[in-house]
């Protein structure tokens, strides 16, 4: 990390190992300022009085190293951020005024982005600032991982069943709470069908009847002229004097039949003028034909007429046309179908969610005897650390339990009682801390003192060690108000929690610090601030003086840098 113009901090970088790191130095030197920093890149809440007095900004940088399929990586590149080499490029900067403003790899993103990120990189165990197990999900979720295959088995079908229970109860729902609007669908559409069906339409049955219609309402206009046309073609038989079409057509054929022979061009006019004859002699018989057959009844009329408009009728309703009509007939009995065939599937659904709720409370039990037995060995597990912690009276445990559902309906059924249930089972799971004998458990954000409760935290998270997926662990002042052996317990388990996740402890007591694998000095210089030569790495016989201050406060005592080497090798005898 880069820390600039952060409280007493003016500019130093801090570099962390991958194993367990400590920081000390001596008191208002700056030391807290890396957990407010970390803090910061975690989605802390941002303070004005964090910036350095003359700064217009105070500003955290820090790199972290990811795995490119982790969910934190996962969850930054959806934010648009791009990993650098494996690593998270993550900064802060809090304005003089209390503004803030985030950045992950590159891009400019929402400060509550950080919070998601900070579940799945770090765990904070400090004075004032508590994440990770203290909150009762993650608690949920590494007891299932403490747990092992006894809760990840049953967990997977429990998960799956949850999931088409989601679904059947949706479906469900959705056809239940919309019943009345179907049954009003339904009834529309029966009654056109029924209405469609009385009249029987046929297909294009309205364009006939339209033109026949028409045919029958000019039914005499039409005999009249097919008869003057006639006469004026073939004549009247009545009439011996009267020239007809056919007639003239006829000499004016005889005549050119007569000469033909002379001339080709003659006789090709003497063929279409007794073409021209032919047509006329047909269309005469055709113009007899149709006055013959023209039906002038009105009765005839009424009826088409009638039809006509009960056509109208469905067309005014269904569709423009008889063919609109007939389409939307086809596709309302389909639906009616459909609509008719729900009250079918609202049973079929009915009866599997019934199933699945059956099948969900049997597995949620076996998830919840499971949790319950993890949570003993637990519970045992985390005692007898804060045994050797300076807390001998001190005891954890875990809290199964699950909540009624305030309706029966709204429940799955376990161990007789209808509670209710989520994706993870029906369990609620809290931890508990009892810190004396005779107090009662409560929740271990209120049941311990800051000290304590960082002990607390450090002997959940060893006992959790490669259970819980977060690779970094801060403790602050881890080590309050203890000392001797308990803090040489102390700096041994935070050096065994190193062996499977990053560990940076800000403490004041050398027996912790000579565990860490590396050791940060936060120094101010003489005006006051920490610059970046700060915050130096103690190697060797740096780091034996650096001790023997935080033992005597003397870095030249002899008896004091005796008691430092002694611990050096102690906790090299015990890595």
């Amino acid at each position: 990390m880069r820390i600039r113009a952060l409280g007493v901090i003016e500019d130093a970088v801090v570099e962390l190992s991958p194993g367990f790191t400590a920081v000390t130095g001596e008191t208002g030197a700056g030391k807290t300022m890396v957990v407010t920093s970390l803090g910061l890149l975690l989605g802390g809440r941002a303070d004005a009085a964090l910036v350095r007095v003359g700064a217009k900004a105070a500003v955290v940088e820090g790199r972290i190293a990811v795995d490119e399929r982790s969910p934190a990586a996962v969850r930054a590149e959806e934010a648009g951020a791009e990993l650098d080499d494996g690593a998270l490029l993550i900064s802060r900067t809090i304005s003089a005024e209390g503004r803030s403003r985030a950045h992950v790899g590159g891009r400019s993103v929402p400060v509550g982005l950080l919070g998601e990120l900070a579940d799945e990189l770090v765990a904070v165990h400090g004075q004032t600032d508590q994440q990770g197990l203290l909150r009762p999900a993650r608690q949920r979720h590494a007891l299932d991982r403490y747990a092992g295959a006894a809760v990840a088995g049953p967990l997977e079908k429990y998960t799956a069943a949850y999931r088409r229970l989601r679904t059947v109860a949706g479906e469900l729902d959705e056809l239940t709470t919309r019943a009345r609007e179907r049954a009003q669908e339904a009834d529309l559409l029966r009654f056109g069908l029924d209405e469609i069906a009385g009249v029987e339409p046929l297909p294009g049955e309205d364009a006939e009847l339209a033109a026949e219609a028409e045919r029958l309402g000019h039914a005499e206009a039409l005999a009249s002229a097919a008869t003057a046309a006639h006469t004026a073609l073939a004549g009247n038989p009545e009439d011996l004097e009267g020239v007809d079409a056919a007639t003239l057509v006829a000499g004016a054929h005889r005549a050119l039949e007569a000469v033909r022979a002379h001339d080709p061009a003659l006789a090709a006019l003497a063929d279409r003028i007794g073409e021209v004859g032919i047509l006329l002699s047909d269309a005469a018989g055709e113009l007899a034909g149709y006055a013959d057959d023209l039906d002038a009844d009105p009765r005839r009329l009424a009826a088409v007429e009638e039809r006509r408009a009960a056509l109208t009728q469905l067309t005014r309703k269904y569709g423009d046309t008889i063919a609109d009509v007939l389409a939307w007939a086809e596709q309302g009995a389909t639906r009616l179908t459909e609509l008719d065939g729900d009250d079918e599937r609202i049973g079929e659904l009915t009866a599997e969610r019934d199933a699945l709720r059956a099948e969900l409370g049997r597995l949620a039990q076996v998830l919840s005897d499971a949790r319950t037995e993890a949570a003993r060995r637990f519970a045992d597990a985390v005692t007898a650390e804060l045994a050797e912690l300076a807390m001998p009276h001190a005891r954890v445990s875990f809290a199964v339990r699950q909540t009624e559902a305030a309706e029966e309906t709204a429940g799955i059924e376990v161990g007789g009682r209808s509670v209710q249930y989520g994706p993870h089972g029906a369990d609620e799971v809290e931890l508990l801390l009892a810190p004396h004998p005779g107090a009662p458990p409560r929740p271990i954000a209120k049941g311990a003192s800051g000290g304590e409760l960082s002990r607390v935290m450090l002997a959940v998270e060893v006992v959790f060690a490669g259970s819980a997926p977060v690779p970094t662990y801060l403790f602050d002042e881890v080590d309050a108000g203890v000392g001797g052996k308990a803090a040489v317990e102390i700096g041994r388990r935070l050096a065994k929690l190193a062996r499977s996740a990053q560990v940076v402890v800000v403490t004041h007591l050398p027996q912790v610090a000579a565990f860490a694998d590396r050791h940060l000095v936060v120094e101010k210089t003489n005006d006051g601030s920490v610059t970046r030569s700060g915050v130096q790495a103690m190697e060797g016989e740096d780091r034996v003086r650096e001790l023997s201050r935080m033992l005597a406060g003397q870095e030249d005592s002899q008896l004091a840098r005796a008691h430092a080497e002694e611990l050096l090798e102690t906790a090299r005898a015990a890595r």
